[in-house]
């Protein structure tokens, strides 16, 4: 864990609520897909855990869905503005137990962690293939960005006004080796009952601390109980009970 001064290099709307925020700083605790970062908002006692999107040297991206005061006041930042970081929190995904065909499978804000995993597969040689699901098609975002990567990429709408009609589970054909997949809790559970394979599932929890102090994450899994913020959010689909 470390704690750094980040630079706002970029501050953009991807829609109504979502917002792709680009900071220069010191990555270099970021070490895998899945990891998360904690951010400090002047007056706000909690940090802010937000997932990581993509690392590039000295540049972190962050996509994040503004939905309380916090995550209003980082909407509103302009480049050259700083904030206080915590980098290179959580347990990520592990690349080396995908097989040659993973599904990724991202739901919502669920979607950002998945496109750093996207990356760090191609570069083993493997072929990826992803599922994006959204409400509507007004909250869809990261199709293009996962198809300049050259992989297939189909997007669900529940209501069916962009790509396949239904949840992400619609969209689940086909072989694949192995799931990843981030996104809300029933999403979650929705995925865990429909996957062939085995997989890795990134959890959404409410944090106080974000690094293991507080336990106020703690969750029953089948080997113990373990932290999100710090054995987590990334669980195994064999330790995981619903």
């Amino acid at each position: 864990m470390k704690q750094s001064i980040f630079r706002v290099l970029e501050n953009t709307p991807l829609t109504e609520t979502v917002y792709r925020m680009r900071l220069e700083g010191d990555t270099t605790h970021i070490t895998s897909s899945g990891q998360f970062v904690n951010v400090q908002l002047d007056g706000l006692y909690l940090r802010r855990p937000i997932s990581v999107n993509d690392r590039e040297g000295n540049v972190l991206t962050l996509i994040y869905k503004v939905v309380g005061e916090g995550t209003a006041r980082m909407a509103r930042m302009a480049p050259g503005a700083e904030l206080d970081v915590l980098t290179g929190l959580g347990n990520g995904y592990d690349t080396s137990v995908s097989g040659d065909a993973p599904l990724l499978i991202g739901g919502g804000v669920g979607v950002p962690p998945l496109y750093l995993l996207c990356k760090e597969l191609l570069a083993e040689g493997k072929h990826p293939r992803v599922i994006l699901g959204f409400n509507t098609a007004a909250e869809v975002f990261g199709e293009a960005e996962f198809l300049a990567l050259g992989v297939p990429v189909t997007v669900t709408t529940v209501d069916g006004s962009q790509g396949v009609k239904g949840f992400v589970t619609a969209a689940m054909d086909g072989a694949y080796s192995y799931v990843y997949t981030c996104g809300p809790e029933p999403m979650l559970r929705a995925v865990y009952n429909t996957a062939t394979s085995g997989g890795q599932f990134s959890f959404e929890e409410r944090m106080g601390c974000g690094f293991g102090a507080c336990m106020g994450c703690s969750c029953k899994t089948k080997y113990g109980n373990k932290r999100i913020c710090k054995e987590g959010p990334v669980l195994v689909k064999e330790e995981i009970i619903w």
